[in-house]
C-alpha cells in the first residue's frame, strides 16, 4: 500500500471499545505513549482488529500547531 501521509507511527492496540456503531482503538505508540481513533465498528471487523495487535497510527492533517508555555 502506497499513501501520501509521512507520519506512520508503528504501535500495538491497547484496548478496543465497540459500541453500536463506533470503535475506539487505542495504539500505544510509545511506553505511555498512546493515538485514539474512532473508527467504524464494521472496520474494526473487517480489518480483524484485535488487542495486541501490531498497527501503524496514519496521521494526515493539512495543519500542526506548535505550542509553548
Amino acid at each position: 500500500m502506497k499513501v501520501s501521509a509521512r507520519n506512520l507511527l508503528p504501535g500495538k492496540i491497547v484496548k478496543l471499545t465497540n459500541g453500536a456503531v463506533n470503535s475506539e482503538v487505542v495504539i500505544e505508540v510509545a511506553p505511555g505513549i498512546e493515538v485514539v481513533s474512532i473508527i467504524t465498528k464494521h472496520s474494526v471487523e473487517s480489518m480483524g482488529l484485535k488487542v495486541g495487535m501490531t498497527v501503524k497510527a496514519m496521521v494526515k492533517a493539512s495543519s500542526v500547531m506548535v505550542v509553548t508555555d
